[in-house]
C-alpha cells in the first residue's frame, strides 16, 4: 500500500480523527480550515480575565456508550467526571430536567411514588392519538398537555422557529419523562469533560509528523486535483457552491456576559416560556467543576434561521430540505475521490462520540479500499 496524499477539509473532529488514522497508517495528510483555529465548533479557550474555560460556540458535553471511542478521546486528553444536570425555568419556577419524579411532584404539588406517578401521567395523556406524526402529538400522547406546554412547547418553538405541530415526531425520540429521581440528562455509561478543553485534545490528535495543518485557508474544488483523496467535512451544499439551493439550518447567537460570583448555580438553565426570547443560559465555569473561579462567564443563547454568512448548527431536515438533500447526494455520488463526512458533510445532527466513531470507521474503510477490500464512495454513512 503506497503512501497517499490526503486532503482533509475542516480541522474539527471529523477531519482531525481521519487525518490521525491515515497518518498512523503511513499516509500524508493536509488539513485545511478557513477559520483561524482548530477544533471546529467544539473549540474552547480560557478567558483571560476570569480564567474560565469557555466553550466558544456553545457547550459540548461528551457522553457515549462506545467504550473504544471513550478510550480514544482519553488517549489525547484526560476526561474529568462530569454529569449534565439541566434545570429549567417555567412559569416563574425552577424545575429539574429531564422530566422526572421530582419534576412531576413539584409541578403538580404531589408526593407520588414511581408507580403512582406512572399511572397519573398515563391519566393525563391524550389517548385519542394513535401513531404520533408530529412533535406535538408525540408529547401529548406520552405526557399530556400540562407538562408539554410547561417544558416542551415554548422551548421547541424558540429552538426551531415553528410550531411543534409542524415538526416530525422523530425529533422527540424517546419518552421525555422518568419515573424516578434520576436527573442525569444523558443515559450513557461514559460522560465527562476534557480537563484542559477540547482544543488541546484536537491539537494532540493533529500532532503527528505526517499531518500538516493549514488554518485561515479556504478550500476550492480545484485544490483536490493534487491529492489522492479528499475528505470533506464542510457543508455539503457549499462544496457545490449552492448550485441547487441552500439546505436549511438553524444557527445560534450568543450574548456573552461576565458576572462577579456564581450567576445561576448550574451549568445549564433552560427557559421554556415564550415571553423570554432566549432558549437557555449556560454558565461555563460549571462545565469544569474541578476548577474554582470567583468570576463567571455566561452565554444567553438565541436560536434563529441560518443566513448565508452564519455558522450552521442544526440541520432542519424537513420535507423540503430532504428533497434538496437527495439531489445533493446524487450530485455528490458523481464526484471522484471525494468522501463527505461529519455533521455538515452529511447534513445530520451528530453527537461528538458518533462523529468520532464514524471518522474512525471511515478511515478504516479507506485503508481497506486501498488494500482491495471493498470501496469507499462519496458517503460512508448514507445521509
Amino acid at each position: 500500500m503506497s503512501n497517499k496524499r490526503i486532503l482533509l477539509v475542516g480541522a474539527g473532529l471529523s477531519g482531525a480523527v481521519i487525518a490521525r488514522k491515515l497518518a498512523e497508517a503511513g499516509h500524508s495528510a493536509v488539513v485545511l480550515d478557513e477559520r483561524a483555529h482548530i477544533a471546529g465548533n467544539c473549540f474552547t479557550e480560557r478567558d483571560s480575565d476570569t480564567g474560565v474555560m469557555v466553550h466558544v460556540y456553545g457547550p459540548h458535553i461528551f457522553h457515549t456508550d462506545d467504550e473504544p471511542v471513550w478510550d480514544y478521546v482519553n488517549r489525547f486528553q484526560t476526561f474529568m467526571p462530569y454529569v449534565n444536570r439541566v434545570k429549567t425555568t417555567s412559569g416563574g419556577r425552577v424545575f429539574l430536567l429531564p422530566i422526572n419524579l421530582h419534576t412531576i411532584n413539584q409541578f403538580f404539588g404531589k408526593t407520588l411514588r414511581p408507580d403512582e406517578a406512572r399511572e397519573f401521567i398515563a391519566s393525563l395523556a391524550d389517548t385519542t392519538i394513535g401513531e404520533p406524526k408530529t412533535f406535538e402529538e408525540q408529547a401529548l400522547k406520552f405526557v399530556g398537555r400540562d407538562l408539554y406546554e410547561a417544558f416542551l412547547k415554548g422551548y421547541t418553538v424558540k429552538q426551531w422557529g415553528c410550531e411543534p405541530s409542524q415538526l416530525p415526531a422523530s425529533i422527540l425520540k424517546r419518552l421525555p419523562v422518568r419515573f424516578n429521581y434520576d436527573d442525569n440528562y444523558f443515559f450513557h455509561r461514559f460522560q465527562g469533560m476534557p480537563e484542559n478543553g477540547y482544543t488541546e485534545m484536537v491539537e494532540r490528535i493533529l500532532n503527528h509528523e505526517r499531518i500538516d495543518v493549514r488554518l485561515g485557508t479556504r478550500f476550492t474544488r480545484p485544490d483536490a486535483a493534487s491529492f489522492d483523496h479528499v475528505f470533506y467535512s464542510g457543508p455539503l451544499d457549499g462544496y457545490f457552491d449552492f448550485e441547487l439551493g441552500r439546505l436549511g439550518y438553524r444557527t445560534l447567537d450568543f450574548d456573552r456576559f461576565s458576572y462577579n460570583g456564581d450567576y445561576q448555580g448550574c451549568a445549564v438553565m433552560n427557559y421554556g416560556d415564550l415571553d423570554i426570547p432566549y432558549t437557555r443560559i449556560t454558565e461555563h465555569k460549571h462545565f469544569s467543576p474541578w476548577e474554582t473561579h470567583e468570576k463567571s462567564i455566561c452565554y444567553r443563547e438565541y436560536s434563529r434561521a441560518c443566513g448565508p454568512s452564519d455558522i450552521p448548527y442544526y440541520p432542519i431536515r424537513m420535507a423540503d430540505e430532504k428533497a434538496l438533500l437527495e439531489r445533493y447526494v446524487e450530485l455528490a455520488r458523481t464526484q471522484q475521490n471525494v468522501t463527505f463526512v461529519g455533521r455538515l458533510g452529511t447534513y445530520r445532527y451528530l453527537d461528538m462520540d458518533v462523529t468520532i466513531r464514524e471518522a474512525l470507521d471511515t478511515g478504516d474503510a479507506y485503508i481497506n479500499a486501498l488494500q482491495g477490500k471493498g470501496a469507499l464512495g462519496a458517503f460512508f454513512v448514507n445521509p
